[in-house]
């Protein structure tokens, strides 16, 4: 579509609208900026623009400039379904995400990669093998980097390598990758999509316009996602730890092998990665399936892979403070992603969780505890769900704290030489911090004043 002249209207003022209204501005629209919330100050609206001319509307939306617009982008944390986007709807205006935004520019191939775990770092590293293959990479999206803010670097030798969540996709129209991966479906975000079947169905919306020209990568141990790949458009290849796919990657004993329909090639022994942990293998297996798909050459593939390590807040080792080793795990923002990083764990663990209620069940949380966790200790909104969620199953060795800092003195208290601290909230962050970022980011500085 092109947006030149057009009035477009990007609703919320975080990094993603700002990012939004400076690509609209240099594609020549007329941009109008958009805040609901009446404390914001036009001033620091504008501080946060770099170089962009925006009309800047904070508060109450007459009307009349309802009816002015062309085109809404909403930010990822604005509901489809919130008052302002259904306004829009019945005026016939359309309403983009910034995905859809910044695909209507990018002129090269691109990668998406979504999933309830693992996201990031599996992008990261799927960014960091297509970097060393083509220098024209753009890693972007929930990794840290706006789309929006890289796609008019685009060419049409480039790759785009992005990472994209459930509300983003809930924006896009005619978004179409070159390559998708869906790593995993589990319940997540189910206070925003409602039910598990509206949550799948839009992870799902990331391949929903490719076709057999373009390819899917789909986790085979996944029962929702193999009982997707009957029905999807786009040409379906594997990953699976527990199987050998038709074709794909798949785990044989220690080693990550591909099958490619022919024949079978050994890519690495995951003793010898820097990534730990039964779902890491997963991310690496999905990180090559990818990469094949793409045709980049084996050995840059696992020269990639060897050099490849963690990524920050994902169970990141921060340090070893009287014999007792501490990791962050603070993007671990869900029950599943939290029991991945306790079943990494290999020395007696003070688990610490808790944080902003999304309405998950933790059940399996707790499961995961049994010859794993000595200790847990909580805060947040959900302390008191967790721990009698813990207890019924037994588990009765709580703390709770108010503060992250008193967290750490706690820890300090109870831990013994050989033992691990694991932050992995199995929450969000909001609440008593900005993001799961802001909180990891603490959690090291305090460490490192033990």
């Amino acid at each position: 579509m092109e947006l030149k002249d057009k009035k477009v209207m990007v609703v919320g003022t975080g990094i993603s609208g700002i990012g939004a209204a400076e690509l609209l501005y240099n594609v020549g629209a007329k941009v109008v900026l958009y805040d609901g919330d009446e404390k914001l100050l036009e001033s620091d609206i504008l501080n946060k623009i770099e170089g962009c001319k925006a009309e800047i509307i904070i508060g109450a939306l007459e009307e009349s400039v309802v009816k002015s617009i062309d085109l809404v982008i909403i930010s990822p944390g604005v509901p489809i379904d919130s008052d302002i986007v259904l306004r829009f709807e019945k005026a016939n205006i359309p309403v983009w995400g910034e995905i859809e935004l910044a695909y209507n520019y990018d002129k090269g191939r691109i990668i998406a990669i979504t999933g309830t775990n693992g996201k990031t770092t599996t992008t990261a590293l799927v960014g960091q093998i297509v970097k060393a293959y083509n220098k024209e990479t753009f890693v972007v999206g929930n990794i840290g980097n706006s789309y929006t803010g890289e796609v008019l670097k685009t060419s049409k030798n480039s790759f785009t390598v992005a990472e994209i969540s459930s509300f983003q996709l809930e924006t896009t129209h005619k978004f179409k990758p070159s390559i998708s991966a869906i790593l995993n479906i589990t319940p997540d975000h189910l206070n925003r999509h409602k039910t598990m079947e509206n949550y799948a169905f839009t992870k799902e919306n990331i391949a929903i316009n490719q076709t057999k020209s373009e390819i899917c990568v789909l986790n085979y141990d996944d029962p929702i996602l193999r009982e997707y790949a009957k029905t999807t458009t786009a040409k379906v290849i594997y990953f699976s730890r527990l199987e050998v796919p038709e074709i794909g990657s798949f785990m044989d004993g220690d080693l990550i092998k591909y099958f490619d329909g022919d024949s079978v090639e050994t890519i690495c022994d995951v003793n010898n990665m820097n990534l730990i942990g039964a779902h890491n293998y997963e991310n690496v297996m999905a990180a090559v399936a990818i990469a094949k798909s793409a045709q980049i050459p084996t050995d840059i593939i696992v020269a990639e892979i060897l050099k490849f390590k963690a990524v920050e807040h994902r169970i990141e080792y921060v340090a070893t403070k009287h014999g007792v080793m501490y990791y962050n795990d603070s993007k671990g923002t869900n029950p599943e992603a939290a029991v991945k990083a306790i079943e990494a764990m290999s020395r007696p663990t003070i688990l610490i969780g808790g944080g902003y209620d999304k309405k998950s069940e933790f059940d399996i949380y707790v499961k995961a505890f049994e010859g794993k966790v000595k200790l847990l200790v909580l805060i947040g909104q959900t302390k008191e769900l967790i721990a009698e969620t813990a207890r019924k199953y037994g588990f009765d060795n709580i703390i709770m704290a108010e503060s992250l800092q008193e967290v750490i003195k706690i820890c300090v208290e109870h831990a013994e030489v050989g033992d691990a601290v694991l932050l992995s909230p199995a929450c969000a962050s909001w609440g008593m911090f900005d993001n799961y970022e802001q909180r990891g980011e603490l959690f090291k500085e305090y460490v490192n004043l033990i």
